[in-house]
């Protein structure tokens, strides 16, 4: 049974200039029966989410036929075409970004230039974002900006980990070890400061910690503890230098030591002088 075309759009009513990330536009089209679209480029990137149909998508030299669950990209400068399936069209929800932050969140999307697409399979959550982007922009509110940016955020968050999951399922030994070693490291890099125990992020990960304590060892040379307290103390050997008018207690307490005595011996221990000495040398060189 054939399905009346369909086509609606909604502008973003606040930003009409890419920023950092601005959602442009958003919209749904029930699109006819080898409907076709190029060959052209776009200044912008723009997401379509397929949520019924078939079709071919050409981008340079790749090409796949995307279908109910995939999501595909067009990149800015990217000569593009497609085409709906001739006896079952595409319907899908489109969403035109741009900014200098839209190429790094891309790549983290893992939608990249040589192969943008990703099949979510039967998650809602990629049309739902861009149905909730669409209607932001409908109600032109004046948060419809920021809502539709997060809502993009949360778009692409979720077809990550649909790539991940399917990329799971064949993931390597090694990989995994890789992988898992990179989620210590961020884990400890970005929560240095706060009161963490290697016990706390082995849960949160979802493993044991001695498991964890020795993947990390074998790939890293050091255990997770000894990484630890090097962020903390190369973040506060920074302090020391920008920060002038901290007190030594003060830098301790904020690069996540809660002794500034045992801040002072560790320290000492890997840079051969104390907190006080070595922002005295600094000063002087400075001079």
């Amino acid at each position: 049974m054939s399905r009346k075309p369909t086509y609606r759009v909604a502008s973003n009513p606040v930003s009409f200039q890419a920023r950092e990330l601005t959602v442009l536009f958003a919209g749904e089209s029930q699109t006819n029966p080898m409907h076709r679209i190029g060959p052209k480029v776009v200044d912008y990137y723009l997401l379509h989410h397929v949520l019924s149909g078939k079709g071919v998508f050409r981008a340079g030299e790749f090409e796949c036929e995307p279908s109910a669950g995939d999501s595909f990209l067009i990149h800015p400068g990217k000569l593009v075409h497609y085409v709906s399936d001739e006896s079952d069209p595409w319907l899908y929800r489109w969403v035109a970004f741009a900014g200098s932050e839209a190429a790094s969140i891309v790549r983290e999307a893992g939608l990249n230039d040589d192969k943008p697409i990703i099949r979510a399979g039967s998650l809602r959550e990629p049309g739902e974002r861009c149905r909730a982007i669409f209607e932001v922009f409908r109600a032109r509110g004046s948060s419809a900006s920021l809502a539709a940016t997060g809502h993009l955020h949360l778009l692409l968050a979720a077809l990550k980990e649909a790539s991940t999951d399917i990329g799971a399922e064949t993931l390597r030994p090694d990989s995994h070890t890789e992988e898992l070693v990179r989620q210590v490291a961020g884990y400890l890099s970005t929560q240095y400061a706060e009161p963490i125990t290697i016990e706390r992020m082995a849960e949160t990960l979802g493993y044991n910690r001695a498991y964890l304590s020795r993947i990390f060892k074998q790939r890293t040379g050091v255990s997770p503890v000894v990484f630890l307290t090097q962020q903390r103390v190369d973040h506060a050997k920074r302090l020391l230098r920008e920060r002038p008018e901290l007190t030594i207690e003060q830098i301790a307490f904020s690069v996540g030591f809660h002794d500034p005595l045992y801040f002072s011996k560790q320290f000492r221990r890997l840079y051969g002088q104390s907190p006080t000495d070595y922002r005295i040398a600094i000063g002087k060189s400075l001079k």
